[in-house]
């Protein structure tokens, strides 16, 4: 016996035994669980549940019966599997934010979009949905094949008629060994209509179906942003759809809301709510007062209140980029077709489900046409007893048995087996005259139908035309209108969408570190002020450049060595008052060595407009905005230096500008732009003002002669001058005088064309800046030395001026000084009222042509 059992060992590798396992085992989920059938669109469980609640009568005229008994009958006879897999299925079926139409009736609890589970299966009901009745019809016409389910002792059928679509109406969704599938749900409607045109026209391409077929139509409606993903995944099989939350932007007592009423598909609302709240508390979203779910049943409405200074667009965008109000839905139309796993088109899939639907029709005509055959056989033995009634019930009564009557008949009027038992069965009720009627008219209708069935069987056309018509009635039925909205446009966010649009100041230090504040950072101080601490520095570093620009603006950064580098200004990060900054370089590739003198705030790169440059010895250049539009990271060459010049200022000009040019001896000159041809991007440039030995430009403005030219000299003393007080001369001569300089005021620092409805900004090589109201400034003839604007210590002196919005919102009384003044106080300055603003009269005869 031993030797028996040991004969039947066999020696097997390891490596074969894993592998053939293995790959039957992937085939098994492959096939019998994780992947729907391309005919019906349903994966096995969702065929037993169906099969088992028709099985048990549960229609939709019919009352609902507890969930837990279909439960039982699915995994007692057809899918031995755990029960809360078969519920949660079965509940995920009669959810109308899964299902686009929904399979099965449920009544009770069956969760919510919030990620509710449903309530315990002893406790729901649930019946079959009109539309899930489409799925099961004809299905006793012998139109599907059955096996035996796990046990045989049962019959179950391999694939359900599905009287439409529901691969793509409903859509599906599955992870097997190896591979996946999802693929979302459609309008019915649009889908019938897609089917229609590929009956007419059986070799229409997946982009041409796409007229009929818009796009994915999801339950939880929303927005689907583009179309080249729904083009990829219906030519290819695979693709990607960016779906978005329908939301709208209120105004309530002056204070913006957004409110979300539509989510996009598979979207938890009670985590996406919870996901906003983590996102305000972090910071990461700025500018949400309050959050509230105030969904109910008359819809889904999520409020989230916003703060009256913030962009309400924004926000949402915002919303859109770092939660699920945004997301994606990966496209893989995998399913079983023949048994096996396979990528379809969105042709493919039509095609496979119009042969199944042929084949349906067949098998039922084939079933009707069997059924008629048989009527009208039994119908005919039936018209001959009756032409021969007499002799019938002669032969019968002389008969001993109705095994005799039955073969007499059959002998005597050549009647089948089958057409004599009906005789013999027949009623006496039949004898009448207008029962013998029925009969013929019967007899005659079914010959009619038996015809009709034989031309639909030999003539596919009328197959095709049969399935034409039954889905439109099915279309009218149940069709409704689209839920998602396919927008046209950008299908993604981009970083820029994020960022505010709004006015910044941008400094830049003399050591190359660079920063972006809002312009609300500085408050407003009367002249004289002692000033806020701007930045804060090493004792070798100092403000260079301030400038204000919009956040969305580009920036033209250009060096010493005549390059230029370009970046957005929402680019350069946002630091406190106080902070350094981050490193230019950091930003823009420029060279060891190379330092950025001038920068330019540019909108959009317009032909009719210029940029006109001014070196510290005295060379000016013009040339087009449109040939700086393209600038690689490396940067360009915007104008050829000389080895003992520097860009010293850039402005944006329309090319028939006046320019004027301040140096820092105290002397000007105001030119046209138009004595200065335009140039090429390389060119030097040529002579605009003629300097004295040691002289050097401090700085290039446009004006004209309803403006006023402000002058800022090292050591604090300003002036505003008209600008009627400057004439015109020619270009390259060595101007006139701008202000007197003495000991006593030092040499120019700056010099701005300026309004009176602006402010100015002073910054000290300390890092001390100063704002104040340009129009508190006095105004003075050329040559006077102005008067005291900030206080500066021995070993300080002005680095730079800019002019900026004014602040009307939030003005100082003199004197005033910031709670954050407190901040490095050793910097501050104390207050300082000039004790006279008399001008110091100055003989013209100090003019230069």
């Amino acid at each position: 016996m031993a030797e028996e059992k040991i004969s039947q060992i066999k020696d097997r590798d390891i490596g074969v035994e894993m592998r053939d396992s293995f790959m039957d085992y992937a085939m098994s989920i492959i096939v019998s669980r994780a992947l729907p059938d391309v005919r019906d669109g349903l994966k096995p469980v969702h065929r037993r549940i169906l099969f088992a609640m028709s099985e048990l009568g549960m229609a939709p005229d019919k009352p609902y019966k507890k969930s837990a008994r279909i439960v039982g009958e699915v995994i007692g006879k057809y899918h031995p599997h755990g029960d809360s897999a078969v519920y949660e299925t079965m509940v995920r079926m009669a959810q109308d934010f899964s299902m686009r139409y929904m399979l099965v009736d449920g009544h009770g609890n069956f969760g919510s979009i919030d990620g509710d589970m449903a309530a315990a299966m002893r406790y729901t009901e649930a019946r079959l949905s009109k539309i899930a009745m489409e799925m099961l019809r004809d299905i006793n016409k012998e139109t599907i094949d059955f096996a035996p389910n796990y046990d045989g002792e049962e019959k179950e059928p391999i694939v359900l008629p599905a009287r439409y679509p529901n691969l793509l109406v409903n859509g599906v969704s599955g992870i097997a060994v190896g591979m996946a599938t999802n693929i979302p749900p459609h309008n019915l409607g649009e889908v019938i209509d897609g089917v229609q045109a590929m009956i007419q026209n059986p070799e229409i391409t997946s982009m041409e179906l796409m007229d009929y077929i818009q796009g994915p139509d999801f339950p939880t409606s929303g927005y689907i942003l583009g179309r080249s993903g729904i083009r990829q995944a219906y030519q290819t099989g695979r693709g990607s759809v960016t779906m978005r939350a329908k939301a709208t932007i209120e105004e309530n007592n002056n204070k913006a809301r957004i409110v979300v009423n539509e989510l996009p598909y598979q979207v938890n609302k009670a985590r996406l709510v919870e996901k906003i709240a983590e996102l305000v508390r972090e910071k990461r979203i700025e500018g949400i007062t309050d959050l509230r779910d105030e969904s109910d049943r008359n819809g889904m409405r999520v409020v989230i209140e916003l703060r009256r200074d913030v962009n309400p667009s924004v926000v949402l965008n915002n919303l859109y980029k770092h939660t699920a109000m945004q997301s994606t839905f990966g496209v893989n139309m995998l399913a079983i077709v023949n048994n096996e796993p396979k990528l379809l088109t969105l042709r493919e899939v039509l095609h496979h489900y119009i042969q199944h639907q042929i084949e349906v029709i067949r098998r039922r005509t084939q079933y009707d046409l069997k059924k008629a055959e048989a009527r009208a056989h039994i119908l005919d033995g039936l018209r001959v007893a009756l032409d021969n009634l007499d002799e019938v019930i002669r032969m019968i009564r002389a008969s001993n048995t109705s095994d005799v009557a039955r073969e007499s008949l059959i002998e005597r009027f050549s009647l089948s087996l089958e057409q004599a038992q009906a005789i013999m069965d027949m009623r006496l009720q039949r004898l009448t005259g207008l029962e013998r009627e029925k009969i013929e008219n019967e007899y005659n209708e079914l010959l009619v139908k038996i015809a009709e069935y034989r031309e639909i069987l030999a003539n596919e056309e009328l197959v095709l035309e049969i399935i034409s018509t039954e889905l439109n009635e099915i279309k009218e039925r149940f069709g409704d209108e689209r839920r998602t909205e396919i927008t046209v446009g950008e299908e993604s966010i981009l970083d820029e969408d994020l960022i505010p649009k709004e006015e910044v100041i941008v400094t830049i230090t003399h050591t190359g570190y660079i920063k972006r504040s809002p312009v609300t950072t500085f408050r407003s101080q009367k002249r004289g002020g002692r000033g806020v601490i701007g930045m804060d520095m090493k004792d070798t570093d100092f403000v260079q450049h301030l400038f204000v620009t919009n956040s969305h603006n580009h920036l033209l950064f250009f060096t010493d060595k005549g390059k230029v580098y370009r970046i957005k200004a929402y680019e350069i990060p946002e630091l406190g008052r106080t902070a350094r900054g981050t490193p230019v370089i950091n930003l823009i590739q420029i060279e060891q060595g190379e330092s950025v003198n001038a920068v330019i705030s540019v909108e959009q790169f317009e032909g009719d407009q210029h940029l006109f440059f001014a070196t510290k010895q005295g060379v000016v250049k013009k040339t087009r905005l449109d040939d700086y539009t393209n600038i690689r990271k490396g940067g360009l060459i915007a104008i050829n230096m000389r080895e003992d010049d520097e860009l010293i200022e850039v402005k944006l000009t329309d090319g028939q500008q006046e320019i004027i040019m301040g140096t820092s001896y105290g002397m000007s000159i105001r030119f046209s732009e138009a004595n200065v041809r335009p140039m090429g991007r390389s060119a030097t440039g040529v002579k605009g003002i003629t300097l004295d030995e040691g002289d050097a430009v401090i700085g290039m403005d446009i004006v004209d002669d309803d403006q006023k030219v402000l002058i800022v000299t090292s050591k604090g003393y300003g002036k505003r001058t008209p600008g009627s007080d400057y004439r015109i001369q020619t270009r390259g001569g060595k101007g006139i005088k701008t202000m007197n300089v003495t000991d006593k005021n030092g040499n120019l620092a700056g010099l701005k064309v300026v309004k009176d409805e602006e402010d100015l900004m002073i910054i000290t090589t300390s890092g001390t800046l100063i704002r104040m109201d340009i129009e508190g400034i006095s105004t003075m003839g050329r040559n006077t030395q102005g008067v005291k604007l900030i206080h500066i210590r021995d070993e300080d002196s002005v680095a730079t001026i800019c002019r900026t919005d004014k602040n009307e919102e939030d003005e100082s009384p003199d004197d005033e000084v910031f709670a954050e003044d407190a901040i490095g106080s050793t910097q501050e300055q104390d207050a300082v009222q000039p004790s006279t603003e008399q001008e110091l009269a100055v003989d013209d005869t100090d003019e230069a042509e």
